[in-house]
């Protein structure tokens, strides 16, 4: 059997070379996020653009659900996967990061696909309860996860993805001697969505790990 190969930051660099070359405007948004200090954690991995590309495109996706918005790296990401056709909601209550990705998706020319909600997710969730989405990508307050998930569930048919990002919380979550809430919350959220069996699951160990879920 193979040995999964630590990633270094080298690795990483010859990884992103002879991969997809990022928007300019995805590469703004990293840039200006680097700027945020220790927030900037808040935006998914190079890495995890690629894949959301990916799955987007070799799926056949036009209706997206993201579930935390921050800057919008991850919205733009799956904007630009999008056919022309296509559309993103994104739900973030917060209104000045929601400003600031709202800015990068017009220099992108990818306005007209996305909604921004800025209001509490679950207040819009609320709304869209009539809804149905080919994606959902959940990506924001970790102690709200199992809920996020559940109500995520009603939102789709079968054969619809949900993706859920941070599932392996930085490795925290195989030391059982890690009693920090967060982490206890993401491992049981974690063991709820392996027993669930109204999906098939994997988790893809990138970035900081994301879950896969295929509704049955």
């Amino acid at each position: 059997m193979g040995k999964a190969l630590e990633i270094t930051e080298k690795l990483q660099k010859y990884i992103d070379y002879f991969s997809l070359k990022l928007n300019p405007i995805q590469q703004e948004i990293i840039d200006y996020n680097k700027t945020l200090g220790d927030i900037k954690r808040m935006q998914i991995a190079t890495s995890q653009c690629h894949f959301l590309e990916l799955i987007i495109r070799i799926s056949n996706i036009k209706n997206v659900l993201e579930i935390g918005t921050f800057t919008g790296l991850s919205a733009l990401t799956i904007a630009l996967a999008l056919p022309d056709d296509g559309k993103l909601i994104a739900l973030d209550k917060n209104k000045e990061t929601s400003k600031v990705a709202v800015n990068f998706f017009k220099k992108a020319n990818q306005d007209k696909k996305i909604q921004i909600m800025v209001k509490p997710a679950f207040e819009s969730l609320e709304e869209l309860k009539n809804n149905k989405f080919d994606m959902i990508f959940i990506d924001t307050d970790k102690m709200n996860y199992k809920e996020y998930y559940e109500r995520s569930i009603k939102l789709m048919d079968k054969g619809g993805l949900i993706i859920i990002d941070n599932v392996l919380w930085h490795g925290e979550v195989t030391d059982e001697n890690n009693l920090d809430k967060f982490t206890v919350n993401i491992r049981e959220f974690n063991t709820h969505v392996s027993n669930d069996k109204r999906v098939k699951q994997i988790i893809v160990p990138l970035g900081d790990g994301m879950t896969v879920c295929r509704v049955l």
